[in-house]
């Protein structure tokens, strides 16, 4: 299992590590172990003992920031997904508890990931709690906590190593930035629709169907007669 890497040597105060680490608020980063010297095996514990899901991150534990909202929204992609690989053989998804080491000392939880079968060891899923492999697309649902700065180094470090889209989904904006490379991307109002591209060929969905996914549908005027 890869051990951590250290932290860099400009971290001298809590505000160059918040810095290097996105500007993240400060309740999202554990100094137990102290950062600069937690391991994968910290990952492990903190969701098993904690039930906490937390990132590697230069050898710091940084708690992956989730709301309600924003696991619907994960869940509700996450059966589309799985929906069109069972019609299409293409690989398997995971959700936004799927850890895996995206590079050495950095683990990476996106709040979904699909890994095509060329990427599998043995074309099966691995059985690891934290399996060293780099997704082919990667999701995150941005939730309050997280932060510009964050989301941009999150989407370096999935391009880095090999990620080939990359959704970030933003509820409140009602929007979608889809990265094909760093400095490649499109964004996707809710009147347009999530394209698996050649990644998940054929995949579709109308961005505005995911984010009312939560709503009760009103009533058709026949339906309100029918209840009186």
């Amino acid at each position: 299992m890869s051990q951590a890497t250290i932290a860099a040597p400009d971290i001298k105060t809590l505000a160059d590590l918040r810095h290097r680490l996105g500007g993240i608020p400060l309740e999202r980063v554990w100094f137990h172990p102290s950062p600069g010297t937690a391991t994968e095996n910290d990952v492990i514990k903190a969701e098993q003992r904690e039930n906490r899901l937390c990132e590697l991150v230069d050898g710091t534990l940084v708690e992956k920031a989730m709301g309600f909202e924003e696991s619907r929204l994960a869940a509700e992609l996450l059966f589309w997904v799985r929906l069109h690989l069972q019609r299409n053989n293409l690989g398997i998804c995971v959700g936004a508890d799927g850890m895996m080491r995206i590079a050495p000392g950095l683990v990476r939880i996106p709040d979904l990931a699909f890994i095509s079968w060329d990427k599998l060891p043995g074309h099966q899923s691995p059985r690891e709690p934290i399996p060293d492999l780099v997704p082919d697309l990667a999701v995150e649902i941005l939730s309050h906590g997280n932060t510009k700065a964050e989301m941009t180094r999150k989407v370096r470090e999935y391009v880095q190593a090999g990620v080939t889209l990359v959704w970030l989904i933003d509820p409140r904006k009602r929007a979608a930035r889809v990265f094909s490379s760093v400095e490649k991307s499109v964004l996707v109002h809710a009147d347009q629709a999530l394209d698996g591209g050649t990644v998940l060929p054929g995949f579709v969905l109308p961005l505005a169907n995911l984010l009312d996914s939560g709503q009760r549908p009103r009533p058709s005027l026949g339906n309100r007669e029918a209840l009186q």
